[in-house]
């Protein structure tokens, strides 16, 4: 297949690195000190369940040289959404298909506002891994998959193509039954791990050793799930203790990337994870205190600044 990475970061440098591993025609888009780096030394991927180089990758930074393409995985930062799918008008064909692998529940519909809905799908990416240094991407969690449909969850060739090209390249693809819903769950979970442990700065282990972190973790889960089910998704009404049994399960020094980011002084996608919920809760008359709290604390850092 014919792919395109919008953009080379650890999500899309670790799945378009193993897809073009595979033989598959991958396109990298790239920009910077990270994208010379993948030009002069090739993509580099120190994984957990095993290390690997792409030579002569196929990288450049301007997507209008690429062409159509059969899929683009799009997992740019969600401040970036709009402007990165202006950027893919290029590199869609009458039969491509967008997958957004991003975070958070709004990226379906804004670069289907964008690039047409007949193209774009919905997408779910259950990897842990950063951007090491230039040119390198680290993977340290055990699991590596995604989870993707059409957007209205039909079968079609183009997914049932797609997940036989990501099974050929050893990684876990399922295609869902309800990717609305997916993407819910996994916001559901999102939204709370990644305001809780960015405002108290630690990962999840010592925030739910006590009965207050762990009713934090309810109350922000379930005023989301309280969201989502306004807006029509098939949240059941456990869906939040399901989701809390999960949280209790992962590594006590499980963090969300966003407090990494807070951490480096870095941009951060609260304004479409705990954000979102704080302002779906307000259009749809939810009360959504305990997400407005987490919010609060974190809005002056929204932009980026240096919290050390």
């Amino acid at each position: 297949m014919k792919i395109a990475i919008m953009a080379t970061g650890a999500v899309g440098g670790y799945f378009g690195g193993k897809l073009a591993l595979a033989g598959h025609d991958v396109t990298f888009i790239a920009r910077d000190a990270h994208g010379d780096a993948i030009r002069k030394n090739g993509l580099r991927v120190d994984s957990v369940k095993g290390d690997f180089v792409i030579e002569n990758v196929q990288v450049t930074d301007n997507p209008s040289t690429v062409g159509p393409v059969d899929i683009i995985l799009f997992a740019v930062k969600l401040w970036a959404t709009k402007e990165a799918a202006e950027l893919c008008r290029p590199m869609v064909g009458p039969n491509t298909l967008v997958i957004p692998l991003q975070n958070g529940v709004d990226a379906l519909a804004v670069v289907s506002g964008v690039l047409g809905a007949e193209h774009v799908g919905g997408g779910i990416a259950k990897i842990s891994a950063v951007i090491a240094e230039p040119g390198m991407i680290s993977h340290v969690s055990d699991f590596a998959s995604i989870e993707f449909a059409e957007a209205n969850s039909q079968p079609s060739t183009r997914t049932t193509n797609f997940q036989a090209a990501c099974t050929e390249a050893g990684f876990d693809a399922v295609i869902a039954t309800d990717i609305v819903k997916s993407l819910w769950l996994k916001f559901v979970f999102l939204a709370a791990l990644s305001g809780i442990t960015t405002v108290a700065r630690n990962p999840v282990g010592p925030i739910i050793e006590s009965e207050e972190g762990i009713n934090a973790f309810r109350s922000c889960m379930s005023e989301t799930v309280r969201v989502g089910q306004k807006l029509g998704v098939a949240l059941s009404d456990e869906t939040a203790e399901r989701v809390l049994k999960f949280v209790k399960s992962l590594p006590p020094t499980m963090k969300a990337s966003q407090l990494g980011d807070l951490e480096l002084g870095n941009r951060l996608e609260a304004p479409w994870l705990t954000g979102a919920v704080c302002r779906m809760g307000r259009e749809l008359g939810i009360e959504t205190p305990v997400n407005d709290a987490i919010y609060a604390v974190l809005r002056p850092f929204v932009n980026g600044s240096d919290c050390a």
